[in-house]
């Protein structure tokens, strides 16, 4: 069989880690068998889908890697081949109108809660005489369109994750909803359950991979395959993504769509690499560090597991580090210059590139998230830096003033060189008569406006190089030289 799969985002949010999860599943699964993977965009709700989610939807699959074969496909633009399937249902007479009015629905299901029945249809217009029929329409009843569903059926299917799957049909809701209300002999708009079918029949997909949510769907939808006469394909349902709590992860966790993730300096390998595994064992013997292709060739689902996968936000920044510390330097400048940007700080992108190299190579082997470049780094940028309390009172203690107007005297005869700088912080060491290590820590306080930071001589370097640190030691000795 030729494998075909897809991912069908509804544009009425941004893509959510759990959709773009079972994108980077069914990608996995088309790329290890050879097959094709298509895109749609489910955008039949009109009142929601929004343009702007469309191209979150595509910039966040295109950001991830996750290049699709066909589409995309929209929902909106295939609404008369639906019409044409559901007038082959009616014809057929496994689908017909219903007339009910929302207040006798309601009626109904307060009936069944009196009696401690769980609400469904009770097909009650499923066999109306043309007499009743034409009554309701003189009234001016719209009809809905319903897919007839037997009770007595059982629904079985072999499920890619979950093995045997079996559902009864009486367990289903009585019969489907397939369109929405119109007007007498017309055909409303086409509700989900049904063009998903019709999509997947006319679109050749062979295996529908989606998020466990899903699979009370799966049973109709078997149905509806059947009475359109296609060849139902194989379903697998994955685990759905959960938060700490053991609950569904949703946007009252916080960080939720992909463009979130990005905002906050993921990378796309990253966060690819952290999805496939929200579910999926990689076997033995392979790194948790990969790319989709390489996943893509040990990708099973046999692998898969059943029970939900919950989301660790330490293990996603493991592994962005991962990445962030492999990075060739220039890509990670490319990446940073950009934040750095945003920040405010200014520098010539072109002109000092070999600076910002030096840069993004001091603190590469540090960053967990992209931005965290941004705060590491500012020292380096602005003028004024501004001292912490802790640098403060560091600055404040005896004979750091007399280290510091040391290490300047000796910066009026000698520049700071690699080959220089431990002679010039010595210099500071014997004016003041103090251990190197008070020196250094004094140093650091001086030149970066705190005690914790990256390396300090690259620092000093990098400072030098800007003609900023003369200026900062000289605005440190001011505060190691005022009262305390």
């Amino acid at each position: 069989m030729s494998v075909r799969v897809r991912i069908a985002p509804s544009p009425t949010g941004k893509l959510h880690i759990g959709t773009a999860r079972t994108a980077v599943f069914n990608w996995l699964f088309a790329r290890h068998n050879g097959g094709q993977f298509v895109l749609r965009i489910e955008d039949t709700d009109l009142e929601r889908s929004r343009s702007e989610f469309t191209d979150n939807i595509l910039d966040g699959l295109k950001w991830l890697g996750l290049n699709w074969d066909e589409g995309p496909i929209f929902q909106t633009q295939r609404t008369e081949l639906y019409r044409q399937k559901i007038q082959e249902l009616l014809d057929k007479g496994l689908a017909y109108r219903a007339y009910d009015t929302p207040a006798e629905l309601d009626a109904m299901r307060e009936s069944q809660k009196a009696r401690n029945e769980a609400p469904r249809y009770d097909n009650r217009h499923r066999d109306l005489t043309p007499e009743q029929e034409a009554a309701f329409i003189a009234e001016g009843r719209q009809p809905v369109i319903r897919f007839k569903i037997d009770d007595d059926r059982e629904i079985s299917w072999t499920d890619l994750v979950r093995g045997m799957v079996t559902w009864k049909g009486r367990d289903l809701g009585g019969d489907m909803v397939i369109a929405r209300a119109s007007a007498a002999g017309e055909i409303g708009a086409p509700l989900y359950n049904f063009v998903v079918v019709v999509d997947d029949i006319d679109m050749g997909i062979s295996h529908v991979i989606r998020g466990e949510d899903h699979i009370g769907n799966t049973p109709k939808q078997i149905l509806l395959y059947e009475a359109l006469g296609a060849t139902v394909p194989e379903f697998g349902h994955t685990p759905l993504i959960l938060n700490q709590a053991g609950a569904k992860l949703s946007k009252r966790d916080g960080v939720t769509s992909i463009s979130d993730f990005r905002d906050m300096g993921y990378t796309p390998e990253a966060i690819a690499n952290y999805m496939t595994l929200l579910g999926w064992s990689p076997p033995e013997g392979m790194s948790e560090i990969f790319t989709l292709e390489e996943a893509a060739k040990q990708f099973s689902f046999d692998r898969v597991n059943k029970a939900g996968a919950k989301f660790d936000w330490d293990k996603l920044n493991w592994i962005n580090s991962q990445y962030l510390h492999h990075k060739p330097l220039g890509e990670l400048t490319d990446l940073l210059i950009p934040l750095w940007q945003a920040a405010g700080y200014e520098f010539d992108p072109t002109g000092d590139r070999p600076w910002l190299e030096q840069v993004a190579a001091l603190v590469g082997p540090s960053l967990v998230k992209l931005n965290d470049a941004v705060e590491m780094t500012r020292y380096l940028f602005v003028p004024d830096v501004g001292f912490t309390d802790a640098a403060t009172q560091q600055l404040q203690q005896p004979s750091v003033g007399t280290a510091l107007q040391g290490i300047l005297t000796a910066l009026d005869t000698t520049a700071v060189t690699p080959d220089t700088v431990q002679d010039v912080i010595q210099q500071g060491v014997q004016a003041a008569g103090v251990k190197k290590g008070v020196v250094m820590k004094s140093l650091r306080a001086a030149l970066t406006g705190d005690l914790q930071g990256p390396d300090l001589v690259q620092s000093w370097l990098l400072l030098h190089q800007r003609q900023i640190d003369k200026a900062r030691l000289n605005q440190a000795l001011a505060i190691a030289q005022s009262p305390a």
